[in-house]
Order: C-alpha cells, then structure tokens, then sequence
C-alpha cells in the first residue's frame, strides 16, 4: 500500500499532459534570418542568434535513412518496440549504478525528446534526481501515447545537440560536413549519431565510440565502412569554433540591413539570378583591375518602372580590406555622373538647346578657397561644341559655363529633388564644381536619379521589398528626360572622346554616363536601357587613388556585361519622342560639328547655328594668354602633355607660327610643348596678324636650375 501510494503521488506530480508535435515544430525557431529573392529562392543566410546555431526543421523524410537507423543503432536499439520506456535496460542501469564504476543510463529516445521540451523541470545532461528520473519515464510515456513513433525521433533529430553550439541535425550536417541532412552518407552519418552520447567529446573517443558502432551495425547483418575510414573521418570534424555561413551568401549588406529576428525569412525584389551574376562579374572585373590599385566596388539594378531593386552588390567580399562597407549607400565624389541632370535643367528653362554652341576655351574662376581653373579630362580644349557633343564626350569647361549660366543655387535645389540626400550643405559650399562633381553622391540615389530620366522625370524612391514601391512625382518635364536620355545613347556623340567601340556601345539602345573624380579616387558608370537601370561603382573604400583607371576603363565593361546578362533573351526598343518635340534638320556654320537632325522643344528649334562672334570679327587668339606660363610635368610622356592653340572664329585661312615656324592651320592645332620662351603669331589674309609671347617651364629646362 506504501508503495503504491508512493507510485501515485510521484504520478500527480509529474503527469501533465504532452505538448502537441505540431505545436513544438511551429515554435522552433532557427538562429538564421534568411533572406529570399522574389521567388522565394534562398540569397543569404545570416547568423543573428550568438548562442546556439539552429538552420529549419527537418521533417523525416528530408534526413537520411542511415542516419535514423544509426541513431536508434547506438541510442535506443527497441525504439519502436518499446512503448516509451525500455524497462528491461532500465533495469539493468539500475542495478550498473550500484555496480559500475561508470554507469550509463539507460534513456529511451522517447524519454530523451521529453528531457529536450522540459529541461527545467526533467533535467537535461548531467545527473538526475530520482524524481526526475520518474518524472521523465512518466513525461516519456505521455508522449507514446500522443505522437507516433517518427514525429517522436524527427523531434530528436531536430532537437538534440551534435556538437559545441550546433543543434539539431540540419546544423550539424551544414556545420561539420557542409552538406544537407538527407545527403550525408554512411560514414557521416554513424559520427553523426555517436556525436549525441558525448557531444564535445575528444576526437579519439569519437572514433572509438564509431568504431563500436561499426561493429554492431555489422553484426547485424547491416553495411558498414569499417573501422579506419571512421577513425580518419573523426579526425577530419571541424571544431565548432570554425563553422561560419551556413547557406548561401550572395547578398550580405541587404541581409545585415534587412534581418532582426531569428528565424525570420524575408522575401525581398531581388532577382537571384541577377544578384549572382552582378556578384560575380564584380569580381571579374576587379581581379581584371588587380594590378592598377583598385580593391572594390559596387552594383545597383533597379526595375525602371516599378522601382524595384533587382540586385544589390555592396562590395567585393573577400578582395576588399573593408567587406563590411556598403557601396551602395557610402558617399563617393561624384565625378561627371551629375551633368545630364545640369544639361536637362539648361533645356528645361530655355538656356540652351541641344544644338547650342558652348565655348570650350580656359575659364578662370575666382572663389573663396582661391582660383578655380576647370580643365577636361584630356586637357585639350575645343573651341566651339554643341551642347549634346560636350554632354555625350563628357567635356568639363562647357559643363562648367553652363552652370555659370544658372547659378549652383537652382542646380542645387535640382539635385535635391532628385533624391541627392548627401548634398547636405549649401549651395555656395559647392560652388561651380557642383558641375564636375564637386559633391558625394551614393550609387543608391545616382542610379535612381538615371532611373527617373528613363521614366521621363518621374521620380519615386526605390524598394527592396514587394508592395513597397513610392508613388511617382513629376521631378522634371518628360521631354527633357528623353532629350538628356537621346544625347546619352548617341554613340556617334560620344565617339570624339570614347571612340565608337567603347564599352558604351551596347547592341541594345542604352543611355549611358560615366564619371571619374579627382585623382581616380572614384570612378562610375550608371545607365539605363528600356527596362533597367544599371549602377556601377569602382574605386577603394580607403579612398586611395586608381593609376589610369577611368569610368569607361574602370567601371564600364562590369555596367556592359550586365547591360548584355539583362537582355540576353528582350530587346530594348528606344523610347517614343513625348508629343510637342520637334525634330528638325540643322548645319553649323563653318562646318564645326556635322550636319544633322536634333530635337528641340518647342519654338526652339534652328537651321543655321553659329557662333556669336563667327561674322564680322576679326581672327585673334584665345590660348595660349599673353604671358602666360605653361608647366609641363617631366612624369609624364610629353606625346600626352600636347598643348592645344586655339583661335577665334572657327575658320580655315588661319596659320599658326611658333618662333617663326609653321606649325599648324585652322582655328585649332595641337602642338607638344618645349621649356622656354616662345613667340606665337597668328596669320589671316595677306597682312594680317596677331602675335604674343608665353613661356614653358618644366622637363629639360626646369632640371638646369
């Protein structure tokens, strides 16, 4: 009587009713955040639980058959025999912890499950009280009872520690084999299972437990790959403090921005196939550029209309000294990426056409930080060009005229409303280099200011994840959209200072500007086709210089490829002209650009162009200035340090003499620069002429002193 009041008060305190299997599947949570694509494919699996490494649950069927038999081989032999409790083991532990002088216990898989849902109150690991023990035999056979015999090892399987941090059996094939649970093999599978009895137990008692188990499964007529192929897979288990991703990892800088939670699985826009892509022609490109001092970069894809971001690269991984930047939103110099938004404005407001004459002659600038002397990339001057050549051949004096026309302030306040959040101070600060890239942008709102030309001056913020997306406002005219997006897609505008076989001409119809700053610290190339927007930034997060890296060297041919990746398999039709544009035939005069056709906005529309100072005005020169002083840098091969000789009007009568002579005819020559002092005379007619002096210093002559 004693005892069976005994046996029914232990009962009334350990009997409660069994958890639900459904319910301890839907609690589990995996210490991963995962990142999707749109369509649900896996971009990046990220760590944000520091404790324990947890991947899914797996149901049974995705766990390999051997790894089940080999568990219930060493940890329950009549697992599906017993009906929660092996009395006869029990027993007999019983009787070895009197005996022995290393008992084993004798618990059931069952029992086991019961220990992993209440450690608390059952105990896990270490000694039980012997009402523990009762308590879990009791909690064991609830759990018979109320689940089958499979959710009863699947729920083992997923909640059992393996090894150090790693829990469950998805972690622990993923951590110490880099496989999935249903692909491991025999051998694999057998550490796997002897893993359970000692989880940071030392390698040689592994193999020794393995090796015992070989033996039984052999024994039982089962397959086995013997004793020394588990001894040197033993050796080969990674120490947990080595186990690192856990799936794949193509889009880290989103999946650092975007997951919080543990076990959170967020779909995003992404296109798996394009973020993969973008990652790897990255890396191309970079290892391409390894010998000119350049580290990283960075790659934005948006969806023009929908705002949609397709893929998202923020640096180069393992190639960058800083991984954990993001490209895609640090403020790089801007470069020239900013002058199709400083035209559009010129056109928006009548100040210039298209086919408008800008003097691309020296300009000398005074500020308050000193003189401000803006140079083109090539340090040429050309006289005379039309505002869509200066635009598409990317010329710095023009674009700088051009800003003086409007003033920095409405350029400025045009930036802002564009999306440029970095411009944060104002505008005087920026001055007329605003034109050249005097200010820090991000390829985040860069590429989406392109993406708001393409949508014809609509302008809403890019998302990241679906049903996001930012109503559009109308940030500038469609028609000035598709005139900046016709000048930028003109391959024979360009060519003059790319050539016609850059890696901007695409056999899809394109627009497409690139931008280098000051010292190759950074370079750009962002464009968009009918579809997409494309970004592309290279440089060094260190802020070091590239040596002879530009954006159509640097970035251009990574912008290229994925131009071609995207439409591999749809074409990208040039955009319709909005209704009110006229396209109309015009001539320069004295034949400075070729004849052609251009749109023009309404009421601006011309046949002859010319220069205001072509007619009646007589020839003088505009460079080299009376007295000035050249400096030519004996680093640099002098064949590219040529000077060019500018006069005024454009006109084919014209001859240059350099210290008597003839160097030249026409309104421009080029000439390669001698240290010393020279005579310049410019002849016209029969009689006439214009003479001066100037002085070259540097190279020979500047090392005599």
């Amino acid at each position: 009587m004693r005892c069976a009041a005994m046996v029914l008060l232990f009962w009334s305190l350990a009997a409660q009713a069994a958890p639900g299997f459904d319910t301890v599947r839907a609690q589990w949570r995996s210490s991963e955040g995962v990142l999707l694509d749109r369509a649900g494919v896996p971009l990046h699996v990220l760590r944000i639980e520091a404790k324990q490494r947890r991947l899914d649950w797996l149901p049974l069927n995705e766990i390999s058959p051997v790894l089940r038999e080999a568990v219930i081989a060493s940890e329950d032999k009549q697992f599906y025999a017993h009906g929660g409790v092996d009395w006869p083991a029990l027993g007999a532990a019983a009787i070895k912890s009197v005996t022995a002088s290393r008992p084993r216990g004798a618990s059931t898989l069952t029992m086991q499950v019961a220990a992993l849902l209440e450690p608390e109150r059952l105990g896990q690991g270490g000694k039980r009280s012997l009402r523990q023990k009762w308590e879990q035999v009791l909690a064991a056979r609830e759990l018979e009872g109320a689940w089958s015999k499979d959710q009863i090892l699947e729920a083992y399987l997923n909640l059992a520690s393996f090894r150090g941090e790693l829990l469950g059996v998805a972690a622990a094939a993923q951590g110490l084999f880099g496989k999935t649970a249903v692909t491991l093999d025999r051998a694999e599978s057998m550490l796997l299972a002897v893993l359970l009895r000692g989880p940071n137990a030392p390698t040689d008692t592994i193999a020794r437990r393995a090796c015992q188990l070989d033996k039984t499964l052999a024994a039982a007529g089962r397959e086995a790959p013997g004793c020394l192929e588990l001894q040197r897979r033993a050796r080969g288990l990674a120490p947990p403090a080595t186990l690192v991703a856990m799936g794949p990892q193509h889009a880290p800088h989103l999946a650092w921005r975007l997951l919080k939670e543990p076990g959170a699985r967020l779909t995003t826009t992404l296109r798996a196939d394009v973020q993969i892509i973008a990652r790897e022609a990255l890396r191309r490109r970079l290892l391409e550029l390894e010998g000119q001092g350049v580290a990283d970069g960075a790659v934005l894809v948006l969806d023009n209309a929908s705002g949609e971001v397709l893929a998202y690269v923020g640096s180069s991984g393992d190639l960058s000294a800083a991984p954990a930047v993001d490209g895609v939103l640090a403020p790089r110099a801007a470069g020239s990426t900013l002058k199709p938004f400083l035209y559009g404005l010129a056109f928006e407001h009548g100040w210039l056409t298209a086919a408008s004459l800008i003097d691309d002659t020296p300009v000398n600038l005074v500020t308050e930080a000193g003189v401000y002397l803006p140079q083109n990339y090539d340090h040429e001057f050309r006289g005379w060009v039309s505002a869509s050549s200066a635009l598409a051949g990317s010329l710095n004096i023009p674009a700088v005229r051009t800003l003086m026309l409007m003033g920095p302030e409405i350029f400025f306040e045009r930036l802002r409303a564009l999306g440029f959040d970095t411009l944060d101070r104002e505008a005087e600060h920026y001055g007329h280099a605003l034109a050249l890239g005097g200010a820090e942008v991000s390829l985040w709102s860069l590429a989406n200011a392109y993406r708001t030309l393409a949508n014809g001056g609509q302008h809403g913020a890019p998302h990241l994840t679906p049903g996001n997306g930012v109503v559009a406002a109308r940030v500038l005219p469609a028609a000035v959209g598709f005139l900046v997006g016709d000048i930028l897609a003109d391959n024979t505008a360009r060519a003059p200072t790319f050539g016609l076989a850059s890696p901007l001409a695409t056999r899809h119809w394109t627009a497409v500007k690139t931008g280098t700053s000051k010292d190759m610290r950074d370079n750009w190339c962002v464009g968009f086709s009918a579809r997409y927007t494309v970004g592309v930034w290279v440089g060094n997060f260190s802020g070091a210089p590239m040596r002879d890296v530009s954006g159509v060297s640097g970035a251009a041919p990574l912008w290229r490829d994925l131009i071609d990746y995207l439409h591999r398999n749809e074409p990208s039709p040039p955009p319709r002209a909005p209704e009110g544009l006229i396209r109309a035939r015009l001539r320069y005069a004295n034949d400075l650009e070729a004849e052609r056709e251009e749109w023009f906005l309404p009421g601006s529309e011309l046949a002859l162009v010319a220069p205001a100072d072509t007619l009646g005005t007589q020839p003088r020169i505009l460079y080299p200035a009376p007295g000035m002083v050249l400096a030519t840098d004996p680093s640099i091969p002098p064949e590219r340090q040529r000077v060019a000789l500018l006069a005024r009007p454009a006109r084919t009568d014209l001859r240059w003499r350099l210290d008597g002579e003839v160097v030249g005819e026409g309104s421009r020559v080029l000439w390669e620069p001698r240290p010393g002092t020279h005579r310049l005379r410019l002849e016209w007619g029969e009689i006439d002429a214009q003479e001066l002096e100037f002085v070259v210093k540097g190279g020979a002559a500047q090392r005599k002193r």
